[in-house]
């Protein structure tokens, strides 16, 4: 997938909400939404080199959309609703893992809830949920970075579909190449990381896709293993 051109290079200042940040860009300072809901913290301080694309005209106050953040020399995309696309490009290169993709369909609503993708492949309908992961300690990619209710609540509901006979799948999109493994972060959502195991002993199917990432293009690289043990 690649990135919106230009991209502007650019220090955070500060984080005044969850969903923007100042930055300073050549001297001056920009309103930036963030789209991401995540804490972020290890990439996101006073100082941080990130990556911004200009949003002239979309009816926000803010003038600049966050793209990418710089951990030491990694590059992370920081922008959550990429996660289904990414898995999708994956996917449709790659038929072995959950079957060839013939139709794909958007925020399915099944349920409570409203899911990221239903594949439509050839081992039959999946019922998929994505999530994003930006932060990585020690090689693994851990999630969530922050209590996520509604995170917990989307594995119940796979849960239910896969113990009603269907096929469901929870896939954690690495947005950074330095993970060799993701984990839920049972230190700071305990609730989701017991959700994750009960979801995974009732037949969902839990994936983690790493992505290269560059200034120029977020790209789906390969599955690693996921760890349901902290």
């Amino acid at each position: 997938m690649r990135l919106p051109r230009p991209l502007i290079p650019a220090q955070m200042i500060a984080r005044p909400s969850r969903f923007a940040l100042w930055a300073d860009v050549n001297g001056q300072q920009c309103y930036v939404h963030v789209p991401n809901s995540g804490r972020m913290r290890e990439l996101l301080y006073p100082g941080a080199p990130v990556c911004l694309r200009e949003t002239p005209g979309d009816g926000r106050r803010t003038t600049h959309r966050l793209v990418l953040a710089r951990q030491g020399r990694t590059w992370v995309s920081v922008d959550s609703r990429l996660a289904p696309a990414l898995l999708l490009e994956y996917l449709r290169l790659h038929p072995e893992v959950l079957g060839a993709v013939s139709h794909a369909r958007r925020e399915v609503a099944y349920g409570a809830s409203r899911f990221d993708l239903e594949l439509h492949t050839s081992r039959g309908i999946w019922v998929v949920e994505t999530k994003s992961v930006t932060l990585c300690r020690n090689d693994r990619g851990l999630f969530p970075d922050a209590p996520t209710e509604r995170g917990a609540r989307h594995l119940c509901e796979l849960a239910q579909i896969a113990r009603a006979g269907g096929q469901a799948a929870v896939v954690f999109v690495v947005q950074r190449s330095d993970a060799r493994s993701v984990a839920p972060n049972e230190a700071t959502d305990p609730r989701f990381s017991t959700a994750l195991r009960e979801a995974s002993a009732a037949g969902v199917l839990p994936l983690a896709l790493v992505c290269r990432v560059t200034a120029k293009a977020v790209t789906p690289h390969a599955f690693v293993p996921v760890e349901l043990r902290p």
